[in-house]
């Protein structure tokens, strides 16, 4: 079972923008220091407490800071930029990172961005799709382009302006061939998403703040997609996102993960409870459908969605987890705000170098590499 690393990342408000950027890229660093296999890492364009506007962007600063780690965007939000800017962008990426790049992808879910950008009350997940449809077609195609799929809005042409003999009117491919890997972030419960996934062979990131009861679901929908495209599943494929929290002893582990008032995971999970319940979208942290959202606290949520303690308890919580889940590929690591630098160091290398080797023994697996 492969180590991964994702951040949305969510700073308390009022934190100077300039420290959160060195410490969101000091952790990246460390994760590559710590043979984490890749690093995702979020964007939101309006989003005071989640500071990255750019995914690729940020990490385009950490290719020659980070040696082996691959840089993923998690994720690149597809209704909110033309799909010929991310088709080509991802592609000199690639080429900059040596093939160190996984497209994370999304529709982009906050409402605020939607609105500066004028398509809040468009189909956002229609147009993701749309968006996607073009730029694989671009990276497939040679020029002259004319790039036109029925009921999709992004019409993609060059024709008149094109002079291919000097190198006008040619858009990059990636470095990686057919191309990157190209991950999607699975939140809700059952979601039928994961079947198109499957069927593309795109491959799931369950999140991190869904409850691991519902986890199964994700990994039932996308084998039944690449069963509906004549191919079998690889667990491989299937990175699970947790937030967990190892510390050297269970006491000081549950006062940083869970009781202290300045727990970073108690105010990563009021951000994410408050903003889902804005958004009507509860049924995240629900442990059935027909639970009431007044059971669904700051402490049920808690309770439910922060794995914490020494080594042991969390090799334990995650040995447990699989067994409730069925085997996956890649555990994913869920960054955090550093209220205490030396505590998030300390975890990060706690599940590296003796988490995952303890888990990896017990499961009887050899290390797994990425999908390629």
């Amino acid at each position: 079972m492969r180590l991964g690393y994702f951040t949305m990342p969510v700073h308390p408000i009022g934190r100077d923008w300039s420290q959160t950027l060195r410490e969101d890229r000091e952790a990246v660093i460390l994760a590559d220091r710590l043979g984490f296999h890749d690093a995702f890492v979020g964007e939101h364009l309006t989003d005071a407490c989640e500071n990255i506007t750019n995914s690729m962007l940020f990490h385009a600063t950490l290719i020659h800071a980070t040696k082996t780690i691959k840089l993923a965007t998690g994720t690149t939000n597809l209704s909110q930029m033309h799909p010929v800017l991310v088709a080509v962008n991802a592609a000199m990426f690639d080429h900059l990172a040596q093939g160190r790049f996984i497209l994370g992808i999304s529709a982009g879910a906050l409402g605020s961005d939607a609105e500066a950008l004028g398509i809040l009350d468009e189909d956002r997940n229609k147009m993701f799709a749309e968006a996607i449809d073009v730029i694989l077609a671009i990276w497939q195609r040679e020029p002259p382009y004319d790039i036109d799929f029925p009921d999709n809005r992004y019409k993609v042409a060059i024709k008149r302006a094109a002079a291919l003999h000097l190198g006008v009117g040619i858009m990059a491919k990636p470095l990686q061939q057919p191309r990157p890997e190209i991950v999607g972030t699975v939140v809700a419960p059952f979601s039928p998403g994961v079947v198109l996934m499957g069927q593309r062979d795109f491959h799931p990131l369950s999140a991190n703040f869904l409850l691991a009861q519902h986890l199964k679901s994700h990994w039932s929908n996308y084998a039944k997609g690449k069963a509906e495209a004549g191919k079998t599943a690889a667990v491989a494929d299937w990175r699970v996102a947790r937030n967990i929290f190892v510390a050297d002893d269970d006491k000081l582990a549950a006062r940083y993960g869970r009781d202290d008032a300045n727990s970073p995971y108690r105010f990563y999970f009021e951000q994410m409870r408050g903003k889902l319940q804005r958004a009507n979208r509860l049924a995240v942290f629900k442990s059935h459908k027909e639970q009431p959202d007044d059971e669904i606290t700051h402490d049920f949520v808690m309770d439910h969605c922060v794995i914490h303690g020494g080594v042991n308890k969390v090799v334990d919580a995650i040995l447990a987890l699989r067994e409730q889940t069925g085997d996956f590929g890649e555990l994913v690591y869920a960054g955090m705000d550093w209220v205490d630098p030396a505590l998030a160091k300390r975890s990060m290398q706690l599940m590296a170098e003796q988490v995952m080797p303890r888990v990896n023994a017990a499961i009887g697996a050899p290390k797994v590499s990425a999908a390629e």
